[in-house]
């Protein structure tokens, strides 16, 4: 009869927006097919009316879970599944491990006859008693054979100190269960549920009570009496730093190998500490000469300078980023904008290098009728790469390049700067827009009239002015010995690098 079913422990499956539902049985009724709980719980969660009325429509898996008073044949391990038709009959699942329910008709009509172990599978059962379930079937059938908040708890992987959880006896590894033990799982876990608190915890207004100012000074003042302080004394207030500060106090390391004869009035450093004086034109003038006197000829500095103004070039261009074999489409445009002295043989030499690496060169040199010899060699060489070579400055870009290179100053001659083809060079310049590298340029007594963002200073650097934007220092090749003789005590500053950058003191 369906009233033999009242007062067992079942679980009920209503699909994905009803949930799962888990009770005792109040109630069956066949004629429309229902099946009452008292005291559900929805997803292992504890509802809040006393009772709940299912119908057969809704109900996708019907699993017993506990039937009070019935002696249980333990040679089965397979659970029984029922659907609600079946209430009024007993139902078995089938001894070959599918685990479905199969019906059979009730012969006696009245008790419902002996149902399989899993029926009745609890927690203990399963855990122990490990020899007779693989962990396979155990974590298959684990959240259909748990309480509810046990359930609950698994879904979630966390204990929940706000709820609270039912008698539940923890088993031991060995799977036998003592009395002690099985107290010491009842005190702990021995608690009801009818307390579920829904709110969360407030972290803002706990941390709010807590008042930081009165237990730091609390501590201050604990130690200042006992004087476990070790340092200062006890009315001293500690020094505290930002986290930019050094605590160590000391005078920055400065790094003085380089000497000059006469101080020019400004100095130099490099990114570890080196101090670069700065030199005279007249001093610059000397060590040049006297190093082409040893060996290092104009030719040989020109090919330096070059060298290492393209090097830099490249790498304010954008380096291997933008200088690859594969990124075609996006050459580099450098303007270069050269006199007719002994700077434009350097800024030539510069661009005939940047035209070796797929740099596209435009060179601005005036045409007169006599050149010098250094300019002649560099622009026959220079005519042998895909640079191109103006005398107007209407045949420069007139949208913005990606590099301005100033070689149109000369430290001997300004007069150059009257001239229609300079002034003309230079509001050309001032109007692209584009940055300025200027290569050796003259001293801060001559104005700039193109004001660049970097400069490339040789061997050692002249006083420059602002305008000059950024110094770099470039490694020309002069030996140490070449220094001494013009009565400066040398040291390298460049290391394993060519052109390094200055800072002004």
């Amino acid at each position: 009869m369906a009233v033999n079913w009242i007062g067992s422990l079942v679980s009920i499956n209503c699909g994905e927006t009803l949930g799962v539902y888990q009770g005792k049985i109040s109630a069956v009724d066949q004629g429309s097919q229902t099946i009452s709980l008292t005291q559900p719980f929805r997803n292992g969660v504890k509802c809040s009316v006393p009772e709940l009325t299912f119908s057969a429509i809704d109900i996708k898996d019907l699993k017993i879970l506990d039937i009070p008073h019935l002696q249980l044949d333990t040679g089965l391990t397979q659970p029984s599944v029922f659907t609600p038709a079946c209430l009024s009959h007993n139902a078995y699942s089938s001894q070959n491990g599918s685990g479905k329910g199969v019906k059979k008709p009730n012969a006696s009509g009245s008790a419902p006859q002996a149902i399989p172990r899993r029926t009745e599978l609890k927690v203990q059962d399963l855990v122990t008693s490990p020899q007779q379930y693989s962990k396979s079937y155990v974590d298959r059938h684990m959240d259909s054979v748990l309480t509810p908040s046990k359930a609950f708890r698994r879904r979630h992987n966390s204990w929940s100190s706000s709820s609270k959880v039912p008698n539940q006896a923890t088993p031991k590894k060995n799977g036998v269960k003592n009395g002690p033990m099985k107290n010491k799982d009842d005190e702990c876990f021995g608690d009801g549920i009818e307390v579920i608190l829904d709110t969360d915890f407030d972290f803002e207004g706990n941390l709010a009570l807590f008042d930081k100012a009165a237990v730091f000074e609390e501590i201050d003042t604990f130690e200042r009496r006992n004087g476990t302080r070790s340092r200062g004394t006890p009315n001293e207030k500690p020094t505290r730093y930002r986290h930019d500060e050094n605590i160590l106090e000391s005078e920055p390391i400065v790094y003085r190998q380089i000497t000059v004869p006469q101080h020019s009035g400004k100095e130099y450093c490099t990114d570890s500490g080196l101090v670069v004086p700065s030199i005279s034109y007249d001093l610059h003038k000397r060590l040049l000469a006297t190093a082409e006197r040893h060996g290092l000829s104009l030719e040989r500095r020109l090919e330096m300078t070059g060298v290492c103004a393209s090097q830099m070039t490249l790498t304010l261009l954008g380096g291997p980023n933008r200088l690859n074999p594969k990124n075609v489409h996006q050459r580099p445009t450098v303007a270069l904008l050269c006199g007719p002295h002994v700077k434009g043989a350097q800024g030539i030499s510069c661009g005939r290098h940047l035209a070796n690496h797929q740099v596209q060169i435009i060179l601005f040199l005036p045409n007169f009728v006599k050149m010098l010899e250094c300019i002649t060699t560099e622009l026959q060489l220079f005519s042998k790469t895909d640079g191109k070579q103006v005398a107007s400055v209407k045949d420069l870009p007139n949208t913005p390049v990606d590099l301005v290179i100033n070689c149109l100053d000369c430290h001997e001659n300004p007069f150059l700067r009257e001239q229609p083809w300079y002034r003309a060079a230079v509001e050309w310049a001032n109007q692209n827009r584009a940055p300025v590298l200027s290569i050796d340029p003259p001293v801060a007594e001559l104005q700039h009239v193109i004001d660049a963002k970097w400069s490339l200073a040789l061997g050692l650097p002249l006083p420059l002015g602002e305008s000059a934007g950024r110094v770099y220092l470039c490694d020309i090749g002069i030996p140490k010995k070449v220094f001494q003789e013009v009565g400066i005590s040398y040291h390298s500053p460049f290391g394993c690098k060519f052109v390094i950058p200055l800072h002004s003191e």
